[in-house]
């Protein structure tokens, strides 16, 4: 599957249509989910390898490695709203996923990769913590996406855990009027990926 090809079955995903801004449920724009996954994909993490999607939304990331012939495939949600459309989506592409229900602190096991977009912490400062802990804690490559404007924070979380920054690239994420409290119908944001060993 070429990376178009992907992108566009990612862009016929079914969004989540009633988010909870406590929990900063963004969805990921289908060509960054797509150019992170095709970046994976490229460096050998994905094909043939257990990943796991933290904050997995509405499945875009797990679906999408699914896709490019991940092993076996996690997502994991504490939304049991935002879970059904993640399970409906999965269901709609033919693609077998284990999804789980849970805080990803609660979540175990031992992953080959991670791919993620954890909450950036505008609601809530350092949010984005626990999904960086944990998923450095239960996979051997994690692609995590940040706000660029704390790139040198998650560097020094990293390097605290003894683990190194490899690869990062930079995206323009486009954030869509989703909330209330939004005075702008799109605002883009400047994401950092980082993949980390």
């Amino acid at each position: 599957m070429k990376q178009k090809e992907l992108e566009m079955a990612l862009q016929s995903l079914k969004a989540h249509d009633n988010p909870e801004p406590g929990l900063e449920q963004y969805p990921t724009p289908p060509a960054i989910a797509a150019d992170v996954l095709y970046t994976a994909f490229g460096m050998g993490d994905i094909g043939g390898k257990r990943v796991v999607d933290l904050g997995c939304g509405t499945g875009i990331f797990a679906i999408g490695a699914s896709m490019l012939g991940a092993q076996e495939v996690t997502g994991v949600d504490i939304d049991p709203k935002i879970m059904k459309a993640a399970r409906a989506n999965a269901e709609a592409v033919g693609c077998d996923i284990t999804f789980i229900e849970t805080d990803v602190t609660g979540i175990e096991g031992r992953f080959d990769t991670c791919i993620q977009n954890p909450p950036f912490g505008a609601q809530r400062k350092h949010a984005d913590l626990p999904f960086l802990h944990k998923s450095l804690e239960i996979a051997g490559v994690v692609y995590t996406l940040h706000n660029s404007l704390t790139s040198d924070f998650i560097e020094r979380e990293v390097k605290g855990l003894r683990r190194e920054i490899c690869f990062r690239k930079r995206y323009s994420f486009e954030l869509k009027h989703s909330f209330k409290f939004h005075r702008k119908e799109r605002e883009f944001v400047d994401v950092t990926m980082f993949r980390i060993e």
